[in-house]
């Protein structure tokens, strides 16, 4: 469910009419809804807490790699949300936001030393690591700092799932975490060490997964393998489930619900004794956003193909041109008249600048508002300036108002960022 909706004609982010804010902001901008991130946000804690016997204190850490607006972050942190996060910058992030030291965990297969001094210093609740290399330098990092770090291995459990073959994973070949085989050596190398304490294992398989059969055997493969370290007298406290779980983008097949997710986790669980995370991000926000941009021109060929040309490009909205990702694509206010076929692009010079082929929509002319729907997670935070196109804002709504929470750059700011080379 989300909170956008046609009211008087046109389409309203809760009560904030969409053509009013493209008035005010321009576009392309994106828009938050925070109703949406409340409800999605208060179904997962809900879920949780219904099991909470088999899952503990269970925490939920939104991912931030998801949508790292400051705004989003703090509206998520202010009902208890914690962070999943992946460098420095957005562990600063869901410190500014509000979000408390130790319900922030930080992941990623590329930490440098500078990002874990700061993760121990800041005390996160976890540094999940992903290599023995990684181990040997987060132990040198840790002595230095007279400091011992809670840690989690992440496992590779060789099962791999995704939406796309650039966010699966789990699988074997991929570059995350630690096989099966080596993870338990590893954790007893950790628990021998007198500056790491291993608190339990992590594990994520992959993003948009539209089925729990995949998880369900992940989280099988850390309940055996947690048996297998206490059984060798090795305390396991903790399990980080990842996150991952698909969500059903407007007009897609539904996926499972969070309530099942959750129940299965517990079930397999169950009986263990240990503290689950769970680190959702577009399961949050993927729905509780859109990208909003305007019609410049629909230029019609004489081969019948009609091209709907966008003031929003690849570089506001990457996930079509990655992925090949699907985005409900749907006029503010519908004109009148029969859908016709359009190849909807953006202005940016590349043939991958194509946001969809062959789309039926309703007539649209140049000025008309669209919208891209589901935008809200992997959207404004891969955005760049490609073609030299000042990066898009963001704004939030809730209830009857909003707030710029991203201005757009002038073009003074951004060449203000840059310094030529002292002999030009």
């Amino acid at each position: 469910m989300n909170h956008f909706d046609v009211r008087d004609g046109a389409l309203h982010a809760e009560a904030v009419s969409l053509e009013a804010i493209a008035e005010d902001v321009g576009t392309p901008v994106y828009v938050y809804s925070t109703a949406t991130l409340e409800r999605h946000y208060g179904l997962m804690r809900d879920a949780v807490a219904a099991h909470r016997p088999a899952l503990g204190e269970a925490l939920i850490a939104f991912a931030v790699k998801a949508n790292s607006n400051l705004s989003v972050l703090a509206t998520l942190a202010r009902m208890g949300c914690g962070a999943d996060t992946v460098s420095e910058g957005e562990m600063r992030r869901a410190l500014a936001a509000g979000v408390p030291a130790d319900r922030i965990i930080l992941s990623g297969v590329g930490k440098t030393d500078a990002e874990l001094a700061f993760a121990i210093k800041t005390g996160v609740r976890q540094i999940n690591v992903e290599s023995a290399v990684e181990l040997e330098r987060l132990i040198v990092v840790a002595a230095g700092l007279g400091v011992r770090a809670d840690i989690a291995i992440r496992v590779n459990p060789n099962v791999g799932a995704g939406g796309h073959a650039k966010i699966t994973t789990g699988g074997s070949g991929d570059k995350f975490g630690v096989p099966v085989s080596e993870a338990l050596d590893l954790y007893a190398r950790a628990a021998a060490s007198p500056h790491v304490r291993p608190v339990g294992l992590a594990c994520h398989i992959g993003s948009q997964i539209t089925t729990l059969d995949p998880l369900r055997s992940a989280f099988g493969v850390l309940r055996d393998m947690t048996l297998a370290l206490r059984a060798q007298g090795m305390p396991v406290e903790r399990l980080d489930l990842g996150g991952g779980l698909g969500v059903p983008y407007h007009g897609m097949a539904a996926t499972p619900a969070p309530t099942d997710y959750v129940a299965m986790a517990a079930e397999v669980l169950d009986g263990l004794g240990v503290e689950a995370a769970f680190e959702p991000g577009r399961l949050l926000a993927a729905n509780a956003g859109l990208l909003l941009s305007r019609v410049i021109q629909v230029n019609e060929r004489s081969d019948g193909r009609r091209f709907l040309v966008l003031d929003a490009a690849m570089n506001d909205l990457m996930r079509p041109a990655l992925y090949d990702a699907f985005h409900e694509i749907e006029p503010v206010r519908t004109r009148p008249g029969d859908p016709v076929l359009h190849d909807v692009v953006g202005p940016v010079c590349e043939t991958g600048d194509t946001f969809a082929r062959d789309r039926s929509l309703p007539p649209l002319q140049a000025g008309d508002l669209v919208v891209f729907r589901g935008a809200g997670a992997y959207g404004a935070v891969m955005a760049g300036e490609y073609n030299s196109r000042p990066l898009v804002p963001e704004v939030l709504v809730q209830q009857d108002r909003y707030a710029i929470t991203r201005r757009r750059p002038s073009y003074e700011e951004m060449l203000s960022r840059e310094l030529k080379a002292y002999w030009l």
